[in-house]
């Protein structure tokens, strides 16, 4: 549902590290938002962010989210937190009547997204979680060749994000389940996996089967990715998650999709991709380059549209501020958040006991 219109959009950002800072941009340049209170447990980062993108040294900043909400009372509060505190914020949140922007995963198991779920519900206010692959040219290019019935129906499709080397944070949050949720299933996964189930219609998952390993926990080797510098590492902390999944998802519709995601596994190279198959057309995106393939005149034909660059981050953002501040249809709904993480609960589950998993 779309909300009214309203003014300027009062904002306070929970977690001002890698991701926080690109959400912090894009708010500081959006001249629909007034950013009002920063907030982390590391008060400097709060305070050296506020000075790079100008903000008012008036802008106060707080080491607890709860003091920031009751002090700045803010219309909506974007959290960029470590994946276990997105759920206790955002209920916290909404249960205000705050307006709610949270980076992916939704949250780390599928009761923590039923909580968000019902606390935006029960609200009315507006709960949506990071989805930026959605907003790529390339994806709105394919989202209406789709719509327009040029690919037909879909039927199948497979998707990932495998590294050779990058495991992020080793020993830190990003490696510790119980403040993850996981490993590339829920770092990676939902992105590709989300990309594809809204390219087919958000269809309605109902079994799941899937494999998990950790083969990298004691080696030094994926040191040499840049992606391993993402998040803060400890040498002496925990490793109790995956580094590769491989997964199968049915939906209600007969549609399927395979899965696979890796934070270090010996392949050539870095790969992201969506591929999907229509009986007029399929679709490929990723990596590699966006193409469509069909036919033509009796033959085979690859189509290469050409499209803008586009920051799918801060469209995102952008979205989710003119659904409050311009009454604008949300593209994005709760329903489709818990899904995902039920899909990836599943898969975990399944790789525990060895068979496929009914939803």
């Amino acid at each position: 549902m779309a909300c009214k219109k309203t003014k300027k959009l009062r904002v306070a950002l929970v977690g001002i590290g890698g991701m926080g800072n690109i959400h912090l941009d894009c708010h500081a340049n959006n001249p629909k938002v007034e950013v009002v209170g920063l907030c982390d447990l590391i008060i400097d980062k709060c305070i050296g962010s506020r000075a790079r993108v100008g903000l008012s040294e008036d802008v106060p900043v707080f080491e607890d989210f709860k003091e920031m909400i009751e002090t700045v009372k803010p219309d909506a509060v974007d959290i960029a937190t470590p994946n276990d505190f997105h759920s206790i914020i955002a209920v916290y949140a909404l249960e205000r009547g705050i307006h709610v922007f949270c980076e992916k995963p939704d949250a780390i198991n599928a009761s923590e997204a039923q909580k968000m779920k019902e606390a935006s519900e029960k609200s009315g206010a507006v709960l949506m979680v990071m989805r930026n692959n959605r907003y790529y040219a390339e994806s709105q290019y394919a989202k209406k060749f789709i719509e327009e019935g040029k690919a037909g129906e879909l039927y199948c499709g497979r998707c990932g994000w495998i590294r050779r080397r990058g495991i992020p944070g080793k020993g830190g949050w990003f490696t510790t389940k119980a403040k993850s949720g996981g490993g590339p299933l829920i770092d990676l996964g939902v992105h590709m996996i989300d990309l594809s189930m809204w390219l087919m219609g958000n269809p309605k998952p109902v079994a799941v089967s899937g494999c998990t390993y950790s083969k990298f926990a004691g080696n030094d080797a994926e040191s040499d990715s840049v992606h391993s510098a993402f998040g803060e590492a400890k040498a002496d902390g925990t490793f109790d998650v995956e580094d590769l999944a491989m997964g199968f998802i049915r939906f209600e519709n007969g549609a399927c999709l395979q899965i696979e995601f890796s934070w270090a596994s010996n392949i050539k190279s870095e790969q992201t991709f969506v591929e999907l198959r229509g009986d007029k057309a399929g679709i490929s995106w990723g990596s590699h380059g966006f193409m469509i393939h069909t036919e033509e005149n009796g033959k085979q034909v690859d189509l290469r549209p050409e499209y803008e660059g586009v920051d799918g981050h801060h469209a995102a953002i952008r979205h989710f501020v003119d659904i409050i501040v311009e009454g604008k249809a949300p593209d994005y709904v709760p329903e489709q958040g818990l899904n995902m993480i039920k899909i990836l609960d599943a898969i975990y589950e399944s790789a525990k006991v060895g068979h496929e998993i009914i939803l």
